[in-house]
């Protein structure tokens, strides 16, 4: 039964859910999301599918109360998997950049159907590729959940932004934006819409983050020239990334927005804008990049490689 845990230690919720033991792991003579496996229409392009393990759900079960030292509450809230296309051997970065546009609507429009919601805290678009990181389906997909509360993480972010803002006046996402084009050498890709670079903090040797530049905070607030050109930067690093080692290229895909129904972060698109970050395992063709004991244990993070001399191969080849 999924249920959330709180953590006071942490200060956030774990999300329970032994339901989650069952999913198929990389069945070679199977996949669901192949047309003719029964769980998906015959023909597709982008689809939205509730998943079928999920951790979150709108019906949630109740949960026995707490001792009154610890306490959990039912695991409210929205897992859904978002197939990018039928093929099952594409991927993000194969796709033409007119379907990842769809992907990028799809998104947009989870965005705000589930921001209608009020339990709803936090709207979080990823993708997890490759068995580098996990990955229990190789078909081309990508899941978002609906927390009903805000990810530390998330608000790690969100209250050091909203700190910065208050001490400068700016918005620390334009102005790394500014000091990333000036420095240059960290300098992926840009449209119109968005920057892509690997940041001077970054602790994953090839972790672009793709930073808008217009000043929104979620997916639900682009217009159509700017989702069109985050579907561009998207095909253009996710392409640079399986020419790196000449192979298909493992990540985590994690877009990060604005919350929702969250007056405590009012006026929020002021001082944090949308974002995505790529947590890609590889440092080397067959060497990982292991989040051990000091990245998790104390959440103290060490690169082992110049993110300035990763930048630089990542803007060659694209």
């Amino acid at each position: 039964m999924p249920e959330l845990r709180f953590n006071p230690l942490l200060g956030t919720f774990t999300m329970v859910a032994a339901n989650r033991q069952d999913r198929p792991h990389l069945q070679d003579d199977y996949c669901p999301f192949c047309p003719g496996s029964g769980k998906v229409p015959d023909e597709y392009e982008v689809l939205v599918y509730d998943n079928d393990f999920p951790t979150l759900s709108s019906q949630p079960e109740d949960v026995s109360p707490g001792s009154g030292f610890y306490n959990a509450e039912p695991a409210y809230g929205k897992c859904e998997v978002i197939l990018y296309t039928s093929d099952h051997n594409s991927s993000l970065s194969l796709l033409p950049v007119e379907r990842i546009n769809k992907v990028v609507d799809i998104w947009a429009q989870r965005t705000a159907e589930l921001s209608k919601d009020e339990k709803i805290k936090y709207i979080f678009p990823f993708e997890n590729k490759g068995k580098e990181v996990g990955v229990t389906m190789h078909h081309p997909h990508g899941q978002l959940y609906a927390y009903p509360f805000i990810p530390l993480k998330l608000k790690t972010e969100l209250d050091n932004c909203r700190k910065y803002f208050l001490e400068t006046g700016t918005c620390f996402f334009t102005f790394m934006n500014e000091a990333e084009r000036r420095e240059a050498k960290r300098m992926v890709f840009e449209n119109d819409s968005f920057a892509a670079y690997i940041p001077y903090f970054s602790d994953y040797p090839y972790g672009v983050f793709i930073v808008t530049k217009n000043g929104k905070g979620n997916l639900a607030e682009m217009n159509e020239k700017e989702k069109t050109d985050l579907a561009q930067a998207l095909k253009k690093v996710t392409a640079a990334f399986d020419k790196l080692f000449n192979k298909s290229f493992p990540y985590m895909m994690c877009i990060h927005q604005a919350p929702v129904n969250s007056p405590e972060y009012g006026n929020v698109n002021d001082y944090f804008h949308f974002h995505i970050e790529f947590y890609p395992p590889l440092r080397e063709e067959n060497k990982i990049k292991w989040y051990a004991s000091s990245e998790m244990g104390a959440w103290a993070a060490a690169n082992t490689l110049s993110v300035e001399d990763c930048a630089e191969r990542l803007r060659k080849l694209i």
